[in-house]
């Protein structure tokens, strides 16, 4: 255990033991009346590529470019010897591949070498997968060597790895070896040559992925990540690549379905955003597409929530309305969501479905919710979501449609979407909020007032951007924590709530905060993590009535900077509590709704996250150092006594 974990440890401890002289602050907690069910949707994830969160993150392959489709087809490559680019290949929608020749001298080299993204990264003792289509088009024989490399070695081989592959027949077939790692090195790279006999060899689609890799498709360190989430609810694939910087830059779904050889790049509408955090190789391989979506979603327990373009470009970037699809001709674009529901949930008989089947999963995937648009505005938006909603209810009544509130949290834009998302059917409103400590301390009781008889909600985009701060830290977490118990106590209108972005590589972030960081070798889960992880973990099945002084725990003025919500786990109850103030707070739990001579609740344990840290985070060095720690917590009856520390999160465990 780490100084810092336990140092709190002790604070705690010590603080439970001292008798305060302030106040106790009265938990009032109605265990007779149980309230609005607690949707197992609740809490998710939002996976948009940003910060390389695809290619070069969740997607376990480590060659960047492996189709030679980049419009610069040898970047990320390097070429030595006699080395050609054709573009007739074997894939329609790939066409392009490498020719390697004779470079026309016996102590010359042909081949190429692959960066990876800021590095393959390779671990010692582990085996990793290549694989490579390919052909000699002169027929006959020729062989091609690969090798992991560490170009900076000052050993007696730049090469820690090789091996053979003998390439046969004018014919493309695929060829795999599986080779293993002697060193480690998060920066290697892949060197392919050309070997004797010097026969002319064509290569296409060269790929390279750790043997661990889960399902031989998502970086493990970082599909466990998620997992360990226990997300109720799975947002893909963003967010604004769903527009594009133009239509023709969105996110197509069908162009990431289907053999992933023959799966078109697309430039991804973060590649130029920030130029003063420009990556100009920045490309979807839409290697992890939709349906590698739906199967994640499966494995983790999710539900998935696909989101497709409404003929909206980004908004943010086109101010002129031939840049998006006029309502008469949206056909095109609504038949795509239609053919998605067909893709996920029809019969081996459908077109969509029987593609599904051949791409593994017979089984329909039993999609339930479908976004229209991520973050438009205006009257252009609901012009467009309404032929959406009138054709998926009548192809698809059961499907539950996501709308959106635009990208503002409140304002004009705000307050005339959602009267509009009600007016158009929508079954939730998706609400975003990139918003300062202040905004969070202020909503405490947002949605006390919502109307119950409109469209639930979906928080789908959040986080607390620290002002002047804006990066990960624990003081971030906390608020976010605190204002998470708003949306627990309202389970009956909000439905949905994931924090964004998730993903961001170390050497590749354009965006931050992030839920999840990484290097090519390593992965931290943040404090915001450990903040939605406990959300998760001690979600619970219903809301409890907790009041203080009769009103709910919203940190208002007079209550101390504390925030509360309870929840029923069948026999075991769940009070979170945030105190956002600098001082300690003592607790009482009065249980109520129970007979005079009933025994009461029994604690079970408190789980408490707190840093002295204020304005850090865990780091790839110490990824543990701020992270929650479970305690003692004793004592039964109605009524039950704790201590909160200053600036901490805490989960108090009942059983009844």
């Amino acid at each position: 255990m780490t100084s810092i974990r336990k140092s709190l440890l002790a604070v705690a401890v010590l603080g439970a033991s001292l008798t305060l002289q302030a106040q106790t602050h009265s938990f009032d907690i109605d265990l007779k009346k149980v309230g609005a069910p607690i949707q197992p949707t609740m809490y998710g994830i939002f996976f948009e590529d940003i910060n390389f969160a695809a290619d070069g993150g969740l997607y376990a392959e480590l060659v960047k470019n492996r189709s030679f489709e980049f419009p610069n087809a040898l970047q990320g490559w390097k070429s030595f010897g006699n080395v050609g680019i054709l573009e007739d290949g074997p894939f329609d929608r790939c066409p392009h591949y490498a020719r390697l020749k004779d470079p026309g001298h016996k102590d010359k080299q042909t081949g190429l070498e692959n960066e990876g993204f800021f590095g393959i990264g390779i671990e010692a003792g582990k085996d990793y997968n290549f694989s490579v289509w390919a052909r000699v088009p002169d027929g006959g024989n020729g062989a091609i060597r690969i090798e992991l490399v560490t170009p900076a070695s000052m050993g007696e081989n730049q090469f820690f790895t090789q091996d053979r592959i003998r390439i046969s027949g004018a014919e493309w077939k695929k060829y795999e070896v599986t080779i293993k790692s002697r060193v480690t090195d998060p920066k290697a790279v892949l060197r392919i040559f050309l070997e004797a006999p010097r026969a002319t060899v064509d290569l296409e689609h060269v790929s390279l992925v750790p043997a661990d890799a889960l399902r031989g498709i998502y970086r493990k360190d970082l599909a466990l990540a998620l997992a360990d989430l226990k997300p109720g609810i799975f947002r893909f694939p963003g967010g604004c690549i769903v527009e594009g910087t133009d239509l023709d830059t969105r996110y197509n779904w069908k162009n990431s379905v289907g053999p992933v050889e023959n799966r078109p790049i697309n430039e991804n509408r973060w590649e130029d955003t920030f130029p003063y955090r420009l990556y100009p190789d920045y490309y979807q391989s839409y290697g992890l597409g939709f349906y590698e979506f739906f199967l994640l979603s499966e494995i983790i327990g999710s539900e998935p929530l696909p989101i497709v373009s409404c003929g909206l470009a980004c908004q943010f970037q086109n101010d002129d309305m031939s840049a998006h699809v006029p309502v008469d001709e949206l056909d095109p674009y609504i038949q795509d969501a239609l053919d998605l529901i067909e893709f996920a949930n029809g019969g081996t008989d459908t077109k969509w479905g029987a593609l599904r089947a051949e791409m593994g999963h017979p089984a329909p995937f039993n999609l339930k919710f479908l976004g229209v648009g991520n973050e438009q505005w205006d009257s252009i938006y609901p012009e467009r979501l309404e032929p959406f909603v009138k054709a998926i209810r009548k192809a698809y009544p059961d499907i539950r449609i996501v709308g959106s509130s635009g990208p503002n949290s409140e304002g004009d834009q705000f307050d005339y979407l959602w009267p509009e998302m009600k007016r158009l059917g929508a079954d939730l409103v998706d609400e975003h909020f990139y918003r300062p400590e202040a905004w969070f301390l202020s909503q405490g009781a947002r949605y006390d007032s919502y109307d119950r008889k409109g469209p639930k909600v979906f928080a789908g985009e959040y986080a607390c951007h620290g002002t002047g701060r804006k990066y990960n830290h624990f003081h971030a977490s906390l608020l976010e924590a605190a204002f998470m118990t708003g949306l627990e106590r309202n389970a009956d209108i909000v439905h949905m709530a994931t924090y964004a972005p998730l993903f961001a590589h170390v050497e590749g972030w354009q965006w931050r905060p992030d839920l999840i960081w990484y290097d090519n070798l390593r992965s931290m889960r943040t404090a915001s993590w450990h903040v939605q992880h406990l959300y998760g973990e001690y979600k619970g099945e219903n809301v409890l009535n907790l009041r203080m002084n009769g009103a709910a725990v919203t940190g208002a003025a007079g209550q101390d900077g504390l925030f509360a919500s309870a929840v029923k786990d069948g026999n075991l109850i769940y009070v979170k509590v945030a105190n956002t103030s600098d001082t300690a707070q003592s607790l009482g739990f009065n249980f109520t709704g129970l007979k005079k001579n009933d025994p009461g609740v029994k604690a079970v344990k408190r789980v408490l996250f707190a840093s002295d840290r204020l304005y850090e985070d865990n780091t790839l060095d110490e990824p543990d150092a701020i992270a929650p720690v479970e305690m003692p917590f004793t004592g039964s009856g109605q009524a039950l006594e704790a201590v909160v520390p200053a600036l901490s999160f805490s989960v108090f465990v009942f059983e009844r």
